[in-house]
């Protein structure tokens, strides 16, 4: 017996020595590779559940918490920094309660004391113009996004965008409202998130023209990096607001892989690209959608439809 034990022992030493060279840690018992934390401090192996190291960090809170309430009372750090923020979060809060750390009310003196306090605090959050100007921006950027629907990732990639503009003064000589728009719409492409400069001016102040024009010029002084837009990004959104199926959804992206690969897709736009593939889907499988509701929902003119879907029809050969 005690040869096999040898030659065990031997086995999982090379094992060992194997991960530690391709900085993989393997499961010494059925050499699996997908070893995982716990969250308690354990790395423990999926495959057969060996528990290969029990003293690992615990880089956690000591407390359990099992709501949100008991989750705030019991955390003793604010909320993380944001670059949505013009102070990005790292502010005093004084409590409207106006009571103390036992819950007691406060005397009228400390009272009149702690509104003095929360007002100078609201004065000198922003100490200059440049902060002014960053707060009202990123205030902008917040509600658009909210319109749109985007998610917390594409309202930092704003801010930090339009704080780059700010701090390269490509600010002045235009409108805040107009850079902060063209910032939303620069993230909304960097992020893979389809959303036309059409539905963008919708939940702006500002003109369509003037946000195009300030978008490129943004994005030529910082040297944004922007790769043109997939049609396909738009045809999920578009299906599901006329209610069509998946196949119609594939057909659809079907007809934007032929077509493209044969060039029509340059210089078109993508979203009435997308939409005429869409309207020749549903056309093709028994689901038909009117151009006119198909447009609707693109937010394109009927004529671009039938312009795009006349060619992507004679490219893909059907009659």
């Amino acid at each position: 017996m005690e040869r096999p034990t040898r030659q065990r022992e031997t086995d999982q030493q090379e094992r060992e020595q194997e991960s530690e060279d391709t900085g993989q840690q393997t499961c010494p018992e059925c050499e699996s590779e997908s070893i995982t934390s716990d969250g308690g401090g354990e790395l423990v192996c999926e495959d057969c559940g060996l528990v290969i190291e029990d003293e690992n960090i615990d880089r956690g809170p000591e407390w359990r918490a099992f709501n949100h309430s008991e989750r705030q009372s019991k955390s003793r750090v604010g909320a993380p920094t944001t670059q949505t923020m013009h102070d990005k979060g790292l502010t005093t809060q004084i409590d409207w309660k106006d009571k103390d750390a036992y819950g007691r009310s406060l005397s009228s003196e400390k009272r009149s004391q702690m509104h003095r306090l929360r007002k100078w605090q609201e004065r000198i959050r922003t100490k200059d113009a440049g902060e002014r100007n960053l707060q009202f921006a990123l205030s902008e950027i917040d509600r658009m996004a909210s319109a749109l629907g985007v998610p917390r990732s594409v309202r930092e990639v704003a801010s930090v965008i339009y704080r780059r503009a700010l701090n390269e003064d490509l600010i002045r000589g235009r409108s805040i409202e107009g850079v902060a728009t063209a910032c939303l719409y620069a993230a909304c492409r960097q992020e893979g998130i389809p959303r036309s400069l059409e539905e963008v001016s919708d939940v702006s102040r500002v003109e369509q023209k003037e946000i195009g024009r300030t978008y490129r010029y943004v994005a030529q002084e910082l040297e944004l990096k922007m790769e043109p837009v997939d049609p396909k990004q738009y045809v999920p959104r578009f299906a599901s607001e006329l209610e069509l199926s998946e196949e119609v959804q594939s057909k659809a992206n079907e007809i934007i892989d032929t077509t493209a690969e044969q060039g029509l897709l340059s210089g078109k736009s993508p979203t009435g690209y997308a939409a005429a593939a869409i309207y020749a889907a549903s056309l093709l499988c028994n689901e038909k959608k009117t151009q006119r509701e198909v447009a609707d929902v693109a937010q394109v003119t009927e004529v671009t439809i039938r312009n795009r879907y006349q060619e992507q029809i004679e490219a893909m050969g059907i009659h």
